[in-house]
């Protein structure tokens, strides 16, 4: 499967940089990543002429749970939840991109903080997804309830 992962987040936010984070782990074994920082919008071209089958999207999202949990949020949840600062809403980037990607998945992790560093416990848990996804056993992860 061409599977590509998207990474969200700023590298100055606290537990928003927990997409770069992974971004920088993924890349060091040479695994298909962007890190788009926070305008994942200016990386549509660049995820159409890679032309995935399953895109995983990792940003952080409050979901109201504990800090550094993971999950897969649902595409009818994504727009009712507070989903770092973009440019443009992650649901309108994920509804254009449906046109051509077959599997789109979000997965959000709770921030504990959003500033300074990097909290150790979103820290410990990017590194759990972090092996979840190179052994690509996306399949794992919950799903938001």
């Amino acid at each position: 499967m061409n599977q590509l992962v998207l990474c969200i987040g700023n590298r100055e936010g606290g537990d928003d940089a927990v997409g770069p984070y992974i971004a920088d782990k993924l890349k060091k074994i040479d695994f298909s990543v962007i890190d788009a920082g926070t305008a994942p919008e200016n990386f549509t071209d660049k995820i159409k002429s890679f032309n995935p089958d399953e895109l995983i999207i990792i940003d952080a999202v409050d979901m109201g749970i504990k800090h550094g949990d993971f999950f897969i949020v649902p595409k009818q949840k994504i727009g009712l939840m507070h989903i770092s600062t973009h440019g443009i809403p992650l649901s309108v980037l994920i509804n254009y991109l449906e046109r051509v990607i077959k599997k789109i998945v979000l997965i959000g992790i709770q921030p504990k903080n959003m500033d300074g560093e990097i909290s150790n416990i979103v820290k410990k848990n990017a590194d759990k997804l972090i092996d979840i996804i190179i052994k690509n056993n996306i399949d794992e992860i919950k799903i938001l309830n």
